[in-house]
């Protein structure tokens, strides 16, 4: 991590409670994936992102629009967060093929003194941060499986019990809670009722 003065003298730890961090911006680069459409959708989470309002765009872009392919990605603080989208989307569509990257990237942060000297120009701080990121792609399409950070579709639960023409439950669950019919008695439960006199015959 370094930081920048602009032109001001180095400011020593005793003195940066008097900072606050008044700006954060990414470094862009470009996506590690090579041969992506140029109209791909990349949602970019951040540490106060909404999940459910992230779900509902990229549902939105996968089911309504037919996008193919989409790309999540976070740094930081947002990396767990952008794993739980992947995997919330993978469990609703089912079928993704999915290759992930991890790489460093740079934040700057501003910082401004809040408490500068009397007739002197306002102190600021820019802060350069490494922090880890993450991009994962997942496609409706088949990827290279030979690529680094490549994972197959997961296999797909069983969709409940299957229904037969008419629409009527055959599975072997539907019969739970049931009565089955008794076995017809064996020939020598039927001797014992005889000589024990409780089973009467008809003449």
């Amino acid at each position: 991590m370094a930081a920048e003065g602009g032109g001001a003298k180095p400011v020593t730890q005793s003195r940066m409670e008097n900072f606050r961090k008044v700006r954060t911006s990414e470094e862009e680069s470009p996506l590690p994936f090579p041969d992506l459409p140029p109209d791909v959708v990349e949602m970019k989470v951040k540490e106060g992102s909404k999940i459910r309002n992230l779900m509902n765009f990229a549902m939105a872009q996968m089911e309504l629009k037919g996008s193919r392919q989409i790309v999540f990605s976070g740094c930081g603080r947002a990396v767990t967060k952008t794993i739980t989208c992947v995997e919330i989307m993978k469990r609703k569509l089912g079928g993704l093929h999915q290759v992930t990257k991890v790489r460093y990237k740079t934040l700057l942060e501003v910082w401004e003194n809040q408490d500068p000297l009397p007739g002197g120009p306002a102190q600021n701080l820019t802060v350069h941060k490494n922090v880890p990121s993450i991009c994962i792609l997942l496609s409706r399409d088949p990827l290279d499986p030979n690529q680094t950070g490549y994972q197959p579709p997961e296999p797909r639960h069983g969709l409940g019990p299957q229904l037969s023409n008419a629409g009527e439950d055959t599975s072997s669950s539907s019969t739970k809670g049931l009565k089955r019919p008794l076995p017809p008695p064996s020939e020598d439960l039927l001797t014992k009722k005889l000589q024990s006199g409780t089973l009467q015959l008809s003449a």
